[in-house]
């Protein structure tokens, strides 16, 4: 039985967080400023929970986490790159990120929007130059970054963005807000879950099955809670426009829904989460407390 999950979080984050500067260490082949936006970018405060989620999940398939630093990596540099791109004044046109400027504001707009391309491109790399799944997991490589592509590209996260985008303005119905937010934000949450799980092809069809379902609610239960987070908290507290949203005349989850009911499918979005991770072992515990700080989280 793994300890506690909450008392590894900031070893975890500390793990992630020194790969990702060794990944970004290019001084001689990248230019300075470019660099420089892209470190602004990954290594400032953050959360880290889509890493979490990799770890969490190699907890509960018994790997190594030096296996799954990795996709923790790659993971977070797509996710760098997405928060760079959202927040220029052709998107959702924002100042702050995490407490401090947005990257364009710090740097200019061309230098963020490159910035965000050299992320992406760097993110894939990282799944074929990284030695340890050269060496252990080659036949699991073009895996890894078939289940990335799928996750970020028009299908998924950059889809999501799109409709984001074109719903300003829109009373969306709840099954198109759904539908928007499972691509935008749950299929990257749902790739920290199930690309760990790639490395471990063994377990049987109905794990499998379960620990999807589980990606697959978890990741829409986080959107929500940040539509709800929105709504509650003060920019402060968030470290990013509190009405940004409101600004933008997006369809949140509060403002189709109201904001009770945006709770209860939270609430009903965590039960069947908690459901799915039954069956799967003690070695889920990790899964099981990002689920309740997901749902519970007040930034």
């Amino acid at each position: 039985m793994p300890a506690h999950f909450e008392s590894q979080v900031p070893r975890y984050q500390a793990r992630v967080n020194a790969a990702l500067a060794r990944w970004l260490e290019h001084p001689n082949e990248t230019p300075q400023q470019l660099l420089a936006a892209m470190r602004y970018a990954v290594l400032g405060p953050g959360k880290r929970i889509r890493p979490l989620l990799c770890y969490a999940t190699a907890e509960l398939l018994e790997l190594d986490p030096g296996k799954v630093d990795p996709i923790a990596v790659a993971i977070e540099f797509v996710h760098a790159y997405s928060l760079i791109h959202d927040d220029l004044p052709s998107m959702d046109d924002d100042d702050l990120r995490r407490g401090r400027a947005t990257t364009h504001r710090a740097f200019d707009e061309a230098t963020a929007i490159l910035a965000g391309d050299a992320l992406q491109a760097l993110a894939f790399q990282v799944l074929i130059d990284d030695p340890l799944l050269q060496a252990d997991y080659p036949e699991h490589q073009a895996g890894l970054v078939g289940l990335l592509a799928s996750a970020a590209g028009p299908a998924g996260m950059v889809g999501g963005q799109v409709l984001d985008l074109a719903a300003e303005g829109r009373n969306l119905t709840a099954a198109e807000l759904e539908d928007l937010h499972r691509r935008k934000t749950g299929r990257l949450i749902e790739a920290a879950i199930l690309m760990p799980a790639k490395l471990c092809p063994a377990r049987n069809e109905a794990d499998a099955l379960q620990l999807r379902s589980f990606a697959t609610l978890i990741g829409l239960a986080f959107q929500i809670r940040d539509d709800i987070l929105e709504v509650e908290e003060d920019t402060a507290t968030l470290g990013k426009s509190a009405d940004s949203d409101t600004a933008n005349a997006k369809s949140t989850y509060p403002s189709v829904l109201g904001l009770e009911r945006a709770k209860h499918r939270a609430d009903e979005l965590y039960a069947q989460a908690v459901a799915a991770l039954d069956g799967l072992g003690a070695n889920g515990v990790g899964l099981r407390w990002l689920c309740d700080y997901i749902v519970q989280r007040h930034h």
